[in-house]
C-alpha cells in the first residue's frame, strides 16, 4: 500500500472515530433534551393535578356551604353567581391543561376523569343557576360525582408521577451510556491513532532507509546498484523507481560520453593520419615538379649538352601531371570544406548522364592502363534527359572509377545502369571491380572523411580519404544516395541512386 492510501487510510479512521464520538454526543445530548422535556411535562402534568385536586376541594366546599346557606331562604346574588361560574370555569381550564400537558400513554386515565369531572362540573354550574329557583333539578349533596372525579385525577398524577419516575430514569441510562460510548471512543481513537503512527513510522522508516542507501550508492558510482521496494506501489516506490531510472540514464550518458571522447579521439587520430597522408601525398608531386623542373633547368644551362625534344616534352609532361594530381588534391579537400561549411554551390542543368559518364571513363584510360585493367560499359544507351548538377554527376564517378582502378590490378571493371524497379523516376547507376574488396567491418567506415578502410591502404595505395566522403555528400546534395556491396578478395560494387528531375530542395548536409 502506497503512503499516500495508508496516511488517507488512517485519516479517514480517525475521522471515523471522531464522527462517532461527535454523533454520540449529539445522540446523548438529544436524548438527555428529550428526556429532561418528557420529565418537566410529566413533573407540570403533576404539579396541575394538584393545583387541580385543591380547586375542586375548595369548589366542593364552596358549594356545600353555598348549599347550606341556601336553606335559609336567602338568595345569592348575579355577582356571587359569576363568581363561582367563573371558578368551574378555571377547573375546567385546567383540565383541558392537564390534556394538552399528558403523555399518550395516561389517555385512558385521562379520559376517565374527563368523563366524571364533565358531570360534576355539570351539577354544580345547574346549581348556580338554579340557585335563586325553589326547586333545584341537582342535588349537591351527593358526593359521588366529586369523589369518582377526586379518584380518576389520583389515578391520573399517580401515573404521571410514575412516568416522571421513569423518564428520570431513563436520563440517567441515557447519560450514563452515552458517557461511555464517548469514553470507549477516545480511548480507541488515541489507540488507533498510536498504532498507525507506530506502522506509519516504522514503514516510512524503511523505506528511507533504502533510499539513503541507494543514493549513497549512486553518490559512490556504483550505478548498477537498485533500489529494492517491492512492497510500496505508491510514492515511495516511485521515487526507488526514479532513482533506479537516473542511474541508467547516468549510466548511459557516462557509456555516450566515453563514447563520445573515444569517437572523438577516433576522430583526432584519423585527422593527424590524414594529415600525414595529404603531406605525403603533396610531397610526392611536388617532389617530381621541382625535380623534373630543376633537372630542365641544368640542361638548358649545360650549353654543350644537345637537348632532346622528345625527352624534354616527356619530363614537362610528367611536370603537369604532378600538378594535375596536385591539383586534385586540393580540390578535393576544398570541396569538403565547402560540403561541410554548406557553402557548395548547386547548379541544376539537363544532361545525358551516358554523356558524362563516357568522358569520365576515357579521362581515366590512363589509369586504366596503369594497373593493366580492362573497362566495359553497360546499358548507357537508353538513359532519360536528366536535370541535376552535372559537374557533381561527373565528379561522383570520377572518383569511383578512380578507386576501382587503384584497388584493382590486371582486373575487370564495369560500368551500368538503369531506371530503378521500384521507383521509375530514379536511375541506379554501379560501378563495379573485381580488386582486394572491403571487409564487413570496414564498409561501415568507408564514407567517413579522413577514413580508408585500413590505414596501411594509404602507404600501399596512396590517397587521403576524402573521395568516398565526398561522393557520398555529393550524392546527398544531389537527392540521392550510395552504397557499397562488397566480399574481401572478390571486389566491389558502389551504386548511386539519383532522381532524374533532380532533389526536391537543395542542402549540403555537414
Amino acid at each position: 500500500m502506497s503512503l499516500r492510501k495508508r496516511l488517507t487510510f488512517s485519516l479517514l479512521a480517525i475521522l471515523i472515530l471522531f464522527a462517532i464520538n461527535v454523533l454520540t454526543h449529539f445522540w446523548g445530548s438529544y436524548a438527555r433534551s428529550e428526556s429532561m422535556v418528557a420529565y418537566r411535562e410529566a413533573i407540570y402534568a403533576t404539579q396541575i393535578s394538584r393545583e387541580l385536586e385543591r380547586l375542586l376541594d375548595a369548589q366542593q366546599q364552596a358549594t356545600q356551604e353555598l348549599a347550606i346557606f341556601r336553606t335559609t331562604g336567602q338568595s345569592l346574588g348575579q355577582a356571587e353567581r359569576n363568581l363561582a361560574e367563573e371558578n368551574v370555569n378555571n377547573i375546567l381550564n385546567k383540565i383541558l391543561e392537564l390534556g394538552i400537558q399528558k403523555p399518550e400513554s395516561t389517555n385512558e386515565k385521562y379520559q376517565s376523569l374527563w368523563e366524571s369531572s364533565q358531570k360534576l362540573l355539570n351539577m354544580w354550574r345547574v346549581f348556580y343557576q338554579e340557585y335563586n329557583r325553589p326547586a333545584l333539578s341537582v342535588n349537591v349533596n351527593d358526593k359521588t360525582p366529586f369523589d369518582n372525579t377526586l379518584l380518576h385525577l389520583t389515578e391520573l398524577s399517580t401515573q404521571q408521577t410514575l412516568l416522571a419516575s421513569q423518564r428520570a430514569e431513563e436520563i440517567d441510562n441515557t447519560i450514563a451510556l452515552s458517557d461511555t460510548i464517548n469514553a470507549i471512543g477516545f480511548i480507541m481513537s488515541i489507540f488507533l491513532t498510536t498504532i498507525l503512527g507506530f506502522f506509519l513510522i516504522k514503514y516510512t522508516n524503511k523505506s528511507l532507509k533504502r533510499l539513503r542507501v541507494g543514493t549513497e550508492q549512486f553518490g559512490s558510482g556504483n550505478l548498477d546498484y537498485r533500489i529494492n521496494l517491492p512492497h510500496d506501489e505508491g510514492e515511495l516506490g516511485d521515487l526507488g523507481r526514479a532513482f533506479n531510472t537516473m542511474s541508467d540514464k547516468l549510466k548511459i550518458a557516462i557509456n555516450e560520453v566515453r563514447e563520445a571522447r573515444d569517437s572523438a579521439d577516433d576522430a583526432n587520430q584519423a585527422k593527424t593520419r590524414f594529415l600525414a597522408n595529404v603531406s605525403h601525398e603533396f610531397r610526392t608531386p611536388l617532389t617530381g615538379i621541382i625535380g623534373y623542373s630543376e633537372m630542365l633547368q641544368d640542361e638548358l644551362r649545360d650549353h654543350s649538352h644537345q637537348l632532346s625534344r622528345d625527352q624534354f616534352y616527356k619530363d614537362l609532361d610528367r611536370i603537369v601531371g604532378s600538378g594535375r594530381h596536385l591539383l586534385n588534391l586540393i580540390n578535393d579537400i576544398l570541396n569538403l570544406s565547402k560540403i561541410e561549411t554548406g557553402k557548395m554551390m548547386f547548379h541544376n542543368e539537363d544532361f545525358y548522364p551516358q554523356e558524362i559518364i563516357t568522358q569520365v571513363c576515357q579521362s581515366l584510360e590512363p589509369l586504366l592502363k596503369q594497373n593493366e585493367n580492362k573497362l566495359e560499359i553497360e546499358a548507357l544507351d537508353s538513359l532519360p534527359l536528366m536535370c541535376n548538377d552535372r559537374t557533381k554527376f561527373g565528379q561522383i564517378f570520377t572518383n569511383l572509377l578512380s578507386n576501382a582502378c587503384k584497388f584493382t590490378t590486371k582486373g575487370e571493371i564495369k560500368v551500368s545502369a538503369k531506371i530503378d524497379d521500384v521507383q521509375s523516376d530514379w536511375l541506379r547507376f554501379s560501378v563495379s571491380d573485381t580488386g582486394i574488396g572491403i571487409n564487413q567491418s570496414q564498409q561501415e567506415k568507408i564514407f567517413q572523411a579522413f577514413v580508408q578502410a585500413d590505414n596501411t591502404m594509404s602507404a600501399n595505395y596512396g590517397g587521403t580519404g576524402l573521395g568516398l566522403a565526398i561522393c557520398r555528400e555529393l550524392c546527398t546534395l544531389m537527392g540521392g544516395t550510395i552504397d557499397v556491396e562488397s566480399l574481401e578478395g572478390s571486389g566491389s560494387t558502389f551504386i548511386v541512386q539519383l532522381p532524374v528531375a533532380g532533389p526536391t530542395s537543395v542542402h549540403a548536409s555537414v
